[in-house]
């Protein structure tokens, strides 16, 4: 599907019972992550018929409450969804920024691209992100390391059991003011390593950001939790255990002699606009990064022999981790007393300095909002 308007003008109906200043400060106070949200929301509609004939329109920022959905629409039958993640920043100064909203954008349509859902123009994104932001600035977080997390995300509504792309789609942007996405202090997390469940297969939806990928880590996420740990590794084992992503997360491994590796993209792994940063800050350290098959063993391997001195995870809400065990009901790899290491800690400040203003912006990422 495509669409040719690449504007579209933004109305505003903005609430009549926006949360009081009182109401927004406590939880300002203690935001979390995802539990609350602004009192606004971004809309665009899609319709289309059977000749391909219409687009997008009606695009507007609306008070922020519950979708009417026919109980027939396709997202509910067959999971025509997808969604992206980024996040907003206040700096010193009083302004406000995002990061690379153009990769989530594209990324956006390659997921589109993927489910069958129709192309949004970027600037269409774009507008939609700024004009949500500057309907809820007030909500943005200042303390350090906190954000507005920006939520867009597509979904199928066109009332139709039939098997076949949906001809009417609405697209939205929701906003929830996010602290520190693990908790408290930033400490190397434990990892557990999932041997009886796979996040996605070759072929199927592992490089689209969209719902049911995320559906399916989730058995495998109770299970880590029920060992202690935070998060879960996916392997493929039908690549000698190659290591894929976390459940939310990719995955870095700093060598001894300067190598940074990270699993390449195979179509099982999702390109994360996080770890596209991460790749080029290393290279403008002079690391030696590499993108490539690891395995489980080679970290095992690596971690016991002192080849590997490092292991983070990478993502938007959580930005970079640091990993100290890694463990299975028959082995332990790594610590769970692991300091966080200094490529991490290195990369991780001039991410966040970048993000929130406070660092050089060498490549230009950063995208005024308000």
């Amino acid at each position: 599907m495509t669409q040719t308007v690449n504007e579209l003008d933004f109305t505003q109906n903005l609430s009549a019972h926006r949360k009081t200043a009182q109401e927004r400060a406590a939880i300002l106070e203690n935001p979390g992550f995802g539990d609350h949200f602004t009192d606004h929301t971004a809309v665009v509609d899609y319709r289309t018929d059977s000749a391909g004939h219409g687009g997008w329109s009606n695009a507007r920022i609306e008070p922020y409450g519950p979708i009417s959905l026919d109980p027939a629409a396709a997202v509910l039958h067959y999971g025509q969804e997808i969604f992206e993640g980024l996040k907003a920043y206040k700096h010193a100064d009083g302004s406000v920024w995002t990061f690379r909203p153009e990769a989530n954008a594209a990324r956006l349509n390659r997921s589109a691209e993927r489910l069958a859902l129709p192309q949004l123009p970027e600037q269409v994104f774009l507008d939609a992100v700024r004009g949500l932001v500057a309907a809820d600035q007030d909500w943005i977080p200042s303390r350090d390391g906190e954000s507005l997390y920006l939520r867009p995300f597509m979904i199928a509504t066109e009332a139709f059991l039939g098997v076949r792309p949906a001809r009417e789609v609405s697209f939205r942007v929701i906003a929830s003011p996010a602290g520190n996405y693990f908790g408290g202090e930033l400490q190397p997390v434990s990892i557990w390593i999932s041997h009886n469940y796979a996040r996605a297969g070759r072929g199927g939806t592992g490089a689209a950001k969209c719902g049911g990928n995320y559906a399916a880590s989730l058995a495998a996420q109770l299970e880590a939790e029920a060992h202690g740990c935070k998060q879960v590794l996916f392997l493929d084992p039908f690549n000698d255990d190659a290591v894929e992503e976390l459940g939310g997360m990719n995955v870095f491994f700093v060598f001894k002699d300067g190598r940074l590796v990270t699993p390449a993209l195979t179509g099982t792994i999702l390109e994360g606009v996080t770890r596209m940063s991460v790749i080029q800050l290393a290279k403008d350290r002079g690391l030696d990064v590499q993108e490539r098959k690891i395995t489980l063993g080679e970290w095992r391997d690596g971690i016991a022999s002192g080849e590997i001195t490092e292991v983070f995870a990478c993502g938007t809400a959580a930005v970079i981790t640091p990993i100290g065990l890694l463990k299975d009901e028959t082995e332990s790899i790594g610590s769970a007393d692991a300091k966080a290491g200094d490529i991490a800690m290195g990369i991780r400040d001039q991410l966040l300095g970048i993000q929130t203003g406070t660092a050089e912006d060498p490549h230009g990422w950063l995208t005024r909002l308000a």
